[in-house]
């Protein structure tokens, strides 16, 4: 698994019970070099030409298959006990929204990271390439993730699963409604773009930097104003607007100290979540308790902020249901390539937007 952050290729080796339980054998992770995580954030931010999507197809896929092997040395696990890779691959585009050329109207997605190189390179079957279908029944190829959240979760209480990673997305698990999810918004992304911006890190380090500022109001609220956030779910986003000239155009028009930008940004990510709680679920059912995953799950100034907003509801980590927070999304695709492998459907309709759950995946022998 790898995200919109770029920061790592997180890798996973899980066996799966018939019960659909789970138990983690080991992981590792493998660090994007240099001068790859570059190539890749400027694919990302619409940076680069076809010649470079194709080759950084099959890097990254070399990367993956790199991981792979790596974990199965570390694990002591021959290749030949493994059913099955699932690769996420790395978006570089997701355009959710209908775009029409000709007489053709479709959503599109890509993910670099060709499966056939991963599956050669490690003599295993991968599985992967999930969005296209989604999106082919006309969802928006995302949120996945929630497939799993659906399996992994107990149905004791009405629960938000809440991650945040480089974009924040939530699951609805709740006896009221059918399960549905979406994208909230900008989750450690814009933080981490002005965090190297402002203090050449890669990111902040537990929120620390963001406790030291002041939430410049005037400027949060002009950043609310952004048009995604009451688009009306099913809805997804990502870097195609969240990217590196959107947070140099908020800039323009952020206060002068940068722990009070750090601190700002931070609350707006805090602040987006619980707003899109108050418009789009909490009219639907009564939630009792957010568990959150993903990088934000340690930055205590997010979780500082969620509290502020969300005082009556209680907020868990996904460490407190025995999952890693780290490898929650490897082992949600370790689900998701476990349905196509059996041949089942596994999209959420009701979360994607499509007319019909339909079997994600592409398969390399």
């Amino acid at each position: 698994m790898s995200g919109t952050s770029v920061d790592a290729i997180d890798a996973c080796l899980i066996k799966i019970f018939e019960d659909l339980s789970f138990e983690i054998l080991d992981s590792y992770s493998l660090c994007y070099p240099k001068e790859i995580r570059e190539k890749i954030l400027n694919l990302a931010n619409n940076k680069g030409d076809v010649k470079d999507v194709c080759f950084m197809n099959f890097v990254v896929g070399d990367l993956f298959a790199q991981a792979v092997n790596n974990l199965l040395k570390k694990a002591n696990i021959k290749k030949e006990d493994v059913d099955f890779i699932s690769s996420h691959g790395q978006t570089i585009c997701h355009l959710p929204e209908i775009q029409k050329i000709s007489n053709i109207e479709t959503r599109s997605t890509l993910q670099i990271g060709d499966i056939s190189v991963i599956s050669y390179k490690t003599g295993i079957m991968t599985i992967g390439d999930f969005r296209p279908k989604d999106m082919a029944a006309n969802g928006q190829g995302a949120p996945l993730v929630p497939f799993a959240d659906k399996i992994l979760f107990p149905k004791d209480k009405n629960r938000l699963i809440q991650n945040i990673g480089g974009i924040s997305n939530v699951t609805v698990l709740s006896k009221d409604t059918s399960v549905f999810a979406f994208d909230n918004g900008p989750g450690n992304m814009l933080i981490d773009y002005f965090m190297n911006k402002l203090f050449n890190l890669p990111y902040d380090k537990d929120g620390q930097t963001a406790l030291k500022g002041k939430v410049n109001e005037k400027w949060l609220s002009e950043l609310m104003s952004e048009p995604y956030y009451s688009l009306i779910p099913p809805k997804s986003t990502g870097r195609e607007l969240f990217n590196n000239n959107y947070a140099e155009t908020i800039f323009k028009s952020s206060p002068k100290n940068k722990y009070d930008i750090i601190a700002t940004i931070t609350n707006l990510t805090a602040k987006v979540i619980s707003d899109s709680y108050k418009k789009f679920i909490f009219p639907k059912t009564k939630i009792q308790e957010v568990i959150l995953g993903g990088g934000g799950a340690y930055n205590k100034a997010i979780i500082s902020y969620l509290k502020d907003y969300l005082p009556d509801i209680e907020i868990k980590t996904h460490n407190d249901y025995n999952i890693p927070d780290k490898l929650k999304e490897c082992i949600a695709f370790a689900y998701l390539g476990y349905y196509t492998y059996l041949k089942k459907t596994n999209n959420i309709s009701e979360a994607t937007g499509a007319q019909e759950d339909v079997i994600m995946g592409k398969i390399s022998y």
